[in-house]
C-alpha cells in the first residue's frame, strides 16, 4: 500500500519518507536537513506533500522551513510542542486518530525525550515512527522526562503488533548492542541481533527499521520487568520503571 525509504542525514540520523502512489502522497518525517529530502525525491519526481514531526530538537525539525518553501507541505505535529516547532497546521495527542491515503494514523504521547515527544502508527501498514524515544536496542536520553515516563512511553509502544516495523531517528544500534550485551549476555535473540547489526554495518546499510518482536526480546529498555534485568542491578522484585532508571542510567555511563 505505501513504501518507505530510510534516507541519512546530517551525522547519524535518518528521515523517513512514506509515498502513496495510490492516493498521490509523499510524507516526510523528521526532516532534520532539507536537502538529502530535496535530492530524492527530485531523483523520483515525488511531490512532498506532508511533514510529520515527532519533536522539537532541531535534528529533526531543521530543514522543513526549506521543505515547505518548496512545496507548501501540511505540517502535523505534537499538540504538546505547540509552542516549539514554528507554524503546524495540525497538531495530535493521545489517542488521536486521523488518515493519510490509505493510512489510519494513531498518534501515542511518549514523554521523556522531550516532554512533548510523540510517535505515529501507520496502522495497516504496521510502520511505526518512534523519533527519539525508541531506537533499536536503546531509547532516548531523558532531557526533559522523568525514568517512570519513559517506561510508560516505552511500554504504550511495546503493546503494539510484533509486526510492526520501527522506524527510528538515528542510527545508534551497533553502540546499543554493545551496551546491551554487557547488561544482557546470555540473551540469544540480543546475540543474533547484534550479529545482523554488525553485518549490516559493516556493509554500510542502515539497520533501520527493526522488527517490534525482535526489539521486545532484545531490547533492555524494553525488558525492565525482566527478572533477570532487576537481578543484573541487584534490584530483585523493584518496580519496573525503577529498574529501567538504573538502566538507563547505566547506557549513560557505558564507554564501551
Amino acid at each position: 500500500m505505501v513504501e518507505v525509504h530510510v534516507v541519512p542525514a546530517l551525522t547519524d540520523n535518518y528521515i523517513h519518507i512514506i509515498h502513496d502512489a495510490a492516493h498521490g502522497l509523499t510524507i516526510v518525517v523528521d526532516p532534520g536537513e532539507a536537502a538529502p529530502v530535496r535530492a530524492f525525491l527530485s531523483e523520483r519526481g515525488w511531490r512532498l506533500t506532508h511533514i510529520l514531526a515527532t519533536h522539537h530538537h532541531g535534528d529533526h525539525i531543521g530543514g522543513i522551513p526549506d521543505l515547505r518553501a518548496d512545496s507548501h507541505a501540511m505540517l502535523i505535529g505534537p499538540r504538546a510542542e505547540i509552542d516549539r516547532i514554528p507554524e503546524m497546521d495540525a497538531t495530535h495527542g493521545e489517542g488521536d486518530i486521523f488518515t493519510l491515503g490509505s493510512q489510519t494514523v494513531r498518534v501515542f504521547d511518549t514523554p521523556g525525550h522531550t516532554r512533548g515527544h510523540c510517535a505515529f502508527f501507520f496502522e495497516e501498514a504496521r510502520l511505526l515512527f518512534s523519533g527519539d524515544t525508541l531506537f533499536s536496542l536503546g531509547c532516548g536520553r531523558l532531557f526533559e522526562g522523568t525514568p517512570a515516563q519513559m517506561w510508560d512511553s516505552l511500554s504504550t509502544l511495546r503493546a503494539l503488533p510484533g509486526d510492526t516495523r520501527v522506524h527510528c531517528g538515528h542510527e545508534y544500534t551497533a553502540s546499543n548492542a554493545r551496551f546491551a550485551r554487557s547488561i544482557d549476555p546470555d540473551n540469544a535473540a540480543l546475540k543474533a541481533r547484534a550479529e545482523e547489526v554488525a553485518a549490516l554495518r559493516a556493509k554500510g546499510l542502515p539497520t533501520v527499521p527493526s522488527r517490534l518482536s525482535d526489539e521486545i526480546a532484545a531490547n533492555p529498555f524494553l525488558r525492565a520487568d525482566d527478572p533477570g534485568l532487576a537481578a543484573h542491578f541487584g534490584m530483585t522484585g523493584a518496580p519496573p520503571a525503577t529498574v529501567f532508571a538504573a538502566i538507563r542510567k547505566a547506557k549513560d555511563e557505558f564507554r564501551g
